[in-house]
């Protein structure tokens, strides 16, 4: 029997990550809009005098908006990074010529 941090030669090599870092990814998608939302909603709530419904609306959306698709920017390439490094570790612990050490 293998090791556990050894992966499994029958079973072919997937990109997909995890589930778990996909719900990290997702978490730190939301979490980076609200903020965004909260940043908008303040920036214009500084500026502005008198009945401002629209305007703090139109702001908490741009600002959720931007910061969320930056986000999902970021965990893109972070969830990329990890498939490209479990690559690398695969390769590793076949051997360079794709034997098991």
């Amino acid at each position: 029997m293998a090791p556990p941090d050894v992966p499994d030669a029958s079973r072919p090599l997937s990109a997909l990550p995890s589930p778990a870092a996909r719900l990290a990814a997702f978490a730190a998608i939301v979490v980076g809009g609200f903020a965004g939302g909260l940043i908008g909603y303040t920036l214009v709530k500084l500026q502005c005098d008198g009945d401002c419904g629209l305007p703090l609306g139109i702001g908490m959306l741009t600002g959720t908006l931007i910061a969320a698709g930056g986000m999902s920017v970021v965990a893109v390439l972070v969830l990329r990074a990890l498939g490209e490094w479990r690559e690398i570790e695969h390769r590793e612990a076949l051997g360079g010529d794709g034997r098991r050490r």
